[in-house]
């Protein structure tokens, strides 16, 4: 049994670790308004963009002067995963839930033939991958500070990361994996195609661009040169929003469950030392009672 002064000792930890945790969720509070702010403002542009641009791929007559980030390279056999995770942790099941989601598009992907490597944004999901997958399916890896905001030049600097290994011929079919961003409780892991474009189905024309007469100005080579590779980062940064939304819900509920965890383990621990408190009084009591009668 403990004593006296080691649960005094192990109060005072725990009560120490609570005050953390208690600041930590205030900032991950504080910080997930802005970070919610900018996951929704983001939505409706990357949205309408990949709806134009699912639209003109399925326009277009692929041929040999099509685009490559809309034609592809005529096979599927090599896929990249471009994992979007947080450089941090203490964020609960955050993390775990992205390399999950990764992992079952992989091994289906392996069970069917193909060749999978992974691009990594942020550092979490590399030891994972690593351990199941290999270090030599890592082909890179861009890390991101949680200390500020995902910049556009973030998404930028990957997503020509990215491009260029597909015009270098490195893989046929990239998707992009990150957390959805539902609520603070909810965040979706999704992983999709973002190369080649995935045009859009027949039946579908539930938006605006699907019926849309479409005209080049100054001309469709032009346009696409810049709206694909535009596209690709466009996807990339509603990633790093939504995943920095995301973290930060995640790490609010935990920072969360860990102070309410922390302070059942305070009142136990007082309990537990009130108790032998209590006791070692009582048998001084009886110690000294039994001296008096003896005497």
């Amino acid at each position: 049994m403990a004593s006296l002064k080691a649960l005094k000792l192990r109060i005072g930890s725990v009560k120490s670790t609570q005050k953390i945790t208690k600041a930590m969720k205030m900032v991950a509070a504080a910080k997930l308004r802005r970070a919610q702010s900018n996951a929704e403002q983001g939505r409706p542009y990357s949205q309408r963009l990949s709806d134009v641009v699912a639209s003109l791929a399925s326009r277009i007559t692929v041929g040999p002067q099509s685009p490559r980030l809309i034609a592809g390279t005529g096979s599927d056999q090599r896929h990249l995963i471009v994992v979007a995770s947080s450089d941090r942790g203490l964020a609960g099941a955050f993390n775990t839930n992205i390399v999950r989601a990764v992992r079952r598009q992989a091994e289906e992907l392996v069970a069917q033939g193909k060749d999978v490597s992974f691009y990594i944004v942020g550092r979490k999901s590399r030891p994972v991958l690593t351990r199941f997958f290999g270090a030599g399916k890592i082909v890179g890896q861009y890390d991101t500070s949680e200390m500020k905001n995902p910049t556009y030049a973030d998404a930028q600097a990957v997503a020509a990361e990215v491009t260029r290994r597909f015009e270098a011929g490195e893989f046929d079919v990239a998707h992009l994996a990150y957390s959805n961003f539902r609520s603070v409780l909810a965040q979706e892991p999704t992983v999709e195609q973002i190369i080649p474009v995935k045009p859009r189905a027949a039946n579908d024309a539930g938006t605006p661009a699907a019926s849309a007469a479409v005209e080049y100005e100054p001309d469709e080579e032009a346009i696409l040169a810049d709206l694909l590779p535009r596209n690709v980062a466009i996807q990339i940064y509603r990633a790093m929003l939504e995943n920095q939304a995301g973290f930060y819900g995640s790490q609010m509920t935990a920072m969360d469950n860990a102070t309410r965890n922390a302070g059942d383990m305070i009142n136990r621990l007082s309990i537990q030392y009130n108790r032998q408190r209590q006791a070692a009084i009582t048998t001084e009591l009886v110690e000294i009672i039994s001296g008096a009668e003896a005497l």
